[in-house]
């Protein structure tokens, strides 16, 4: 197993939330990525589609070794090779490309494609993906987590992304979910550190109830 495949693995056990920072700048890396870790947090994105995301990677990877790094929106396979030059670990997509995954494998990464459908799931485990992410979440439910995980493999991590809050996780997890992508509600561009912190803890508080449920 990869660094990174045991960074993911280890995350997935404590909390498998993800934070999705989509517009982060470079400038404001070091204090939101301290608000979201000091939360609980070990899973972070930095969408490719955000101000100098590589160079935010590379700052949120230096300060946080501990947490598992990396870029969304990674839609070809030479995105994949710089997000790991700039120290990157996990490689989000918004789609099934089979080409991303099995760069991201090439390179010992970990690799999270989003799917909507059976045969989208199944041709991302196929190409190797580590787990699936279900995107977008708003245009599937709790039933369609547990049709698909009747029919994938055993133990397959399905996320869903896309409109999930502290107030609906629980459908989602008593489903089959095995965790979130969090983006807007957490982070937006603008977003105070302390607020974004207040929000963190938030949906680590509700991620745990769930746990208890």
């Amino acid at each position: 197993m990869t660094i990174p495949l045991a960074k993911f693995s280890a995350a997935m056990q404590a909390l498998p939330l993800v934070a999705i920072l989509r517009g982060l700048t470079p400038a404001e890396a070091p204090a939101v990525g301290d608000a979201i870790v000091d939360a609980g947090f070990r899973l972070l994105e930095v969408p490719l589609n955000s101000p100098q995301p590589l160079e935010s990677i590379a700052l949120l990877r230096q300060r946080f070794p501990q947490a598992l790094v990396g870029a969304g929106t990674v839609l070809d396979p030479q995105q994949v090779r710089a997000v790991q030059g700039a120290g990157g670990e996990l490689i989000v997509a918004p789609n099934f490309n089979a080409e991303v995954i099995a760069e991201a494998v090439r390179l010992g990464l970990v690799s999270l494609p989003g799917v909507m459908t059976p045969t989208e799931a199944f041709g991302a485990l196929s190409a190797g993906a580590t787990g699936l992410k279900l995107f977008p979440a708003e245009l599937a439910s709790p039933a369609v987590v547990k049709a698909l995980l009747a029919v994938l493999p055993k133990d397959t991590p399905l996320m869903p992304v896309g409109g999930i809050t502290p107030d609906n996780m629980d459908a989602w997890r008593a489903a089959g979910s095995a965790g979130f992508g969090i983006g807007s509600a957490l982070y937006k561009p603008g977003k105070s550190a302390a607020a974004v912190h207040e929000d963190a803890l938030r949906f680590v508080a509700a991620f745990n109830r769930t746990q208890r449920a």
